[in-house]
């Protein structure tokens, strides 16, 4: 398996492979453009998000500045509004559905690291390398449709957060959330049900 192949199979893979310095290099002159757009620019806008984005449907508005990783693994729905300041780490695939609205300044991270330091440490690293020091692996997000996460909330690698749930602002979501749920908190938990009429 090459470096992309290990990566998108949540596998350990060299962050700093070629493949990545190049995507990498691709979405920040693509966001560098983006971010200097006007409000109203709307049609200019959708223009470079189609370039960015693995796809993207209609009616989506991506508020500024946006920043992401690689933009390439972003897949985002019909009517989505993803407000101003957020954060997608998109080393895996990030899909997010129909009917969804992400507030200001939330963060969706697919990247991570083992949390032992033995596991975390590259095995036969030394400083003199050029290699990175840590493993890193990365999981995919599925934001459901119809979903509305409030105003800075982070979603943890590996998270699917169910169609019609509600994420309190400030939450930090750590594992999956079931459908039609309103779940809050650091970590995030289900406090109810919605939508059962």
């Amino acid at each position: 398996m090459n470096e992309l192949e290990k990566c998108m199979a949540g596998e350990y893979y060299d962050c700093h492979d070629k493949i990545f310095l190049d995507f990498k290099t691709q979405a920040r002159e693509l966001l560098k453009e983006y971010n200097s757009l006007a409000y109203e620019q709307k049609q200019e806008k959708t223009g470079i998000l189609k370039q960015l984005f693995g796809s993207i449907g209609t009616n989506v508005s991506v508020g500024l500045p946006f920043i992401c990783d690689y933009g390439r693994n972003i897949y985002i729905g019909n009517n989505v509004s993803v407000n101003m300041n957020c954060t997608f780490v998109d080393c895996n695939k990030i899909t997010v559905g129909d009917n969804v609205l992400i507030a200001s300044n939330v963060q969706l991270y697919t990247a991570t690291h083992p949390v032992e330091l033995s596991e975390r440490l590259a095995p036969d690293w030394n400083p003199q390398s050029e290699e990175y020091f840590c493993r890193t692996y990365a999981l995919p997000i599925i934001i459901g449709d119809g979903c509305w996460l409030g105003g800075g909330v982070i979603v943890l690698p590996g998270v699917t957060i169910g169609r019609g749930a509600v994420i309190g602002a400030g939450s930090v979501v750590t594992k999956d959330i079931p459908e039609n749920s309103l779940a809050v908190g650091n970590p995030c938990r289900v406090i109810r049900k919605l939508n059962q009429a």
